[in-house]
């Protein structure tokens, strides 16, 4: 644990290892009000997105494949408070690495697993809706609770190899074979075809697909909207379409909503990874990591602005009548009666 010292003295991760990192230095407020910060975070983080998968998995009126990608990306966020929040902000008040190299590679394993779990999380999400707006016909035929669920296994399974593969490949479980890092580091630095690679396959070709996914989806979107119109002359039969229509624009408009939030957050941390730039000041290095990781507290939020039957779901969870006789045959789509 870090301890003060006069301002000339220096201080090493390892005073007994003649290649320790430099150590910083924090006053003791400093350390009170981040350790108190980045706890609230980390509790924020995981009570939010335990909410959304109780939800999901409680009322059987949610089990369908959107919530179940909904459900997946919310595991991979709950993981990220739990897990990477707290080790980040452990790392970033010490200075230091204690925890040794193995550790540290399991750390940068579990990190780009969540990462690259949310981001095909997010691809999935876009295929969903593409197949709901553009091909509603098809939907209930392609898109079953049995194909997402193997999708999404299929998906960490993937991830997981990849990022085992990536932090073997570059030597995070031994840094006595790494000349590039002192010790008391745990630091990502992947080689320039490991960057390449990364770049394309975890950032460069998801992103092009949702953004493309997204951009068919509202023009569809938009063209149904005068189809919806049109419709309302013709009674019932016309505005049953045009209510189904609707709620599969809106479903489509918040996912890309957060899809839109997610690619803002990571788009500069990862130019900075790629391109390797020393000049930015730790600072600013650190605030792009940390809007990394505060976007995975971000997304119930907009689940509690754009969807009702999420905000009643925290009624009754809050309320605990989850734990009532049948309450998960609830229809939470309905009209909340209390």
């Amino acid at each position: 644990m870090a301890y003060e010292t006069e301002d000339h003295e220096t201080q090493y991760c390892f005073p007994t290892n003649n290649s320790s990192c430099i150590k910083g230095k924090r006053s003791i407020n400093e350390y009170n009000v981040m350790y108190m910060f980045f706890s609230l975070l980390s509790a924020w983080t995981v009570f939010l997105n335990l909410l959304v998968i109780i939800s999901i998995s409680h009322f059987k009126k949610l089990h369908t494949p959107t919530n179940l990608l909904i459900l997946s990306l919310a595991v991979a966020d709950l993981l990220s408070g739990l897990i990477v929040i707290p080790i980040e902000a452990f790392r970033l008040i010490e200075t230091c690495w204690y925890f040794g190299d193995y550790l540290c590679g399991l750390f940068v394993t579990i990190t780009g697993l969540l990462f690259s779990i949310s981001l095909s999380n997010l691809v999935l999400i876009a295929v969903d809706r593409y197949v709901g707006v553009c091909l509603p016909l098809l939907y209930p035929q392609k898109i079953t609770m049995t194909t997402t669920s193997m999708s999404i296994c299929f998906c960490w399974f993937c991830s997981l190899v990849y990022n085992i593969t990536l932090v073997i490949s570059n030597n995070f479980f031994d840094s006595s074979q790494r000349t590039d890092v002192c010790f008391g580091l745990c630091l990502v630095m992947n080689s320039s075809a490991w960057r390449y690679t990364d770049l394309t396959f975890s950032f460069l070709f998801p992103c092009s697909l949702i953004i493309i996914l997204y951009l068919r989806i509202f023009y569809v979107a938009h063209r149904q909207v005068k189809v919806i119109n049109s419709l309302l002359k013709f009674g019932k039969r016309g505005m049953e379409g045009s209510v189904r229509r609707k709620s599969e624009s809106k479903a489509a408009l918040t996912l890309g909503i957060i899809v839109t939030i997610h690619l803002l957050c990571w788009l500069p941390m990862y130019i900075f990874s790629f391109t390797g730039n020393t000049e930015l000041t730790s600072v600013v290095v650190s605030f792009l990591i940390w809007v990394c990781y505060i976007n995975s507290g971000l997304n119930p939020l907009i689940y509690a602005l754009f969807y009702s039957w999420f905000r009643k779901s925290i009624i009754h969870i809050l309320t605990l009548r989850i734990f009532q006789s049948a309450s998960s045959l609830k229809d939470i789509f309905i009209n909340y009666q209390s």
